[in-house]
């Protein structure tokens, strides 16, 4: 029987209380950064564990805004994953610096440590490492290395807001922890994202740059309660080249909501995940893996890379995601390696060469529907079509 409903790839799981709390921001007449927005920050803080947490519009702003402090020069050099989304090579670029890429783990899909190593120079800055799919990188070996060669690590959380390293939370490793809010991660403010880290310094210049510059935002300017009798009209003044990457009290009011129920989503997430995992580890997939150290996962993505030696079909990814499309079933691809994007090609002369273990998975790899609201039936109806496909195209 042909299905009638197409299941999106990934969407928000809200309800009545994201209503409700949107709609009492709404009612305040304040829609821009204030009251519930620093609250938000307050809660984001206690549920990671960490002294600072500055909210933004975007983990591309948080990475952006890091990485800025830092006074990166034409000649400074970034470390990073070619495995990963646009805008962690963008904030890079837009820093000043220029990004290194060091090659994937052909097992976890993450940043492998040894390739680090062999990238490492004088112009070394920082690393900055992306927790892919919600797996933490092997943080004691990154850690090392950072110690060694006295250079920053930056971690891009985007996938990982549930994620702990050996029961520590990811995100408390480094000189940055960078998280996004995005529609389909896993917790959601619409747009939105999050900076925490535990520099005072840092805290500080970020709170000011991601508004202009500016000493003093629109709510600590116009409220009374802010404005004491006792001293005269306080005027703002600019003290740094600033950006506009301030998240406002319309997103704060849903993530807040959010991050209260983000045990519940997580533990919905990982019953999709093992049975996706349990039902496919038998083809002839590769799946994301690692037995090296204790962690627990973000579950954001569930994914999965074609053995092509064991396929007829050339290009077997793309036909797959065809076929699932005409299923009513929407995929993904996390990601192919930014060493195939036409701008860096063109940049830094990157190619299939550059990083070859992920200009192969990047080729290959595919993303599967996981998101709370996803329903067991359709899940079957998904796991029953996948290995439908594999079976009919199997060598």
């Amino acid at each position: 029987m042909a299905k009638k409903k197409f299941i999106s790839f990934g969407q928000p799981f809200l309800g009545r209380e994201e209503i409700d709390s949107v709609k009492k921001v709404i009612n305040s007449s304040w829609l821009g950064t204030g009251k519930i927005t620093q609250q938000f920050e307050k809660d984001f803080s206690k549920f990671k564990k960490t002294k600072f947490a500055i909210s933004v519009n975007s983990c591309t702003a948080a990475l952006h805004l890091t990485l800025l402090s830092m006074n990166l020069k034409k000649t400074d050099e970034v470390i990073t994953t070619p495995m990963t989304f646009a805008s962690t090579i963008n904030s890079i670029i837009l820093s000043g610096a220029k990004p290194i890429l060091a090659d994937i783990s052909k097992n976890d899909f993450n940043i492998d440590p040894k390739e680090i190593i062999k990238k490492i120079n004088r112009n070394t800055k920082a690393i900055l490492i992306v927790h892919f799919a919600g797996l933490p990188c092997d943080m004691s070996e990154i850690i090392r290395i950072s110690n060694k060669y006295k250079i920053k690590i930056i971690e891009d959380c985007a996938h990982a807001i549930e994620s702990k390293y050996k029961k520590k939370e990811v995100g408390n490793f480094g000189y940055s922890g960078c998280y996004s809010f995005y529609s389909n991660k896993n917790i959601t403010t619409g747009e939105g994202g999050m900076l925490t880290c535990k520099d005072r310094k840092l805290a500080e210049i970020v709170k000011i740059m991601r508004l202009h510059g500016m000493t003093r935002d629109a709510w600590k300017r116009y409220m009374p309660d802010n404005t004491p009798k006792n001293l005269p009209y306080q005027h703002y003044d600019i003290l740094h080249t600033g950006l506009k990457y301030n998240m406002i009290d319309l997103n704060a009011a849903l993530g807040i909501k959010q991050l209260n129920k983000i045990n519940y989503m997580w533990k919905k997430r990982k019953k999709l995940y093992d049975t996706y995992y349990n039902e496919l580890k038998n083809y002839p997939i590769k799946l994301q893996n690692n037995y090296k150290y204790n962690f627990k996962h973000g579950y954001h993505l569930f994914l999965f890379v074609f053995d092509t030696n064991k396929f007829k079909q050339k290009n077997i990814r793309d036909v797959f995601l065809k076929y699932l499309n005409v299923n009513k079933i929407g995929g993904g691809v996390h990601y192919r390696s930014v060493t195939n994007m036409k701008n860096y090609k063109s940049l830094f002369n990157w190619n299939k060469k550059t990083c070859p273990n992920a200009y192969e998975i990047g080729n290959n790899i595919v993303s599967l529907p996981l998101y709370p609201g996803l329903s067991s039936i359709d899940q079957k109806y998904i796991i029953r079509k996948v290995k439908k496909f594999i079976e009919s195209k199997i060598i």
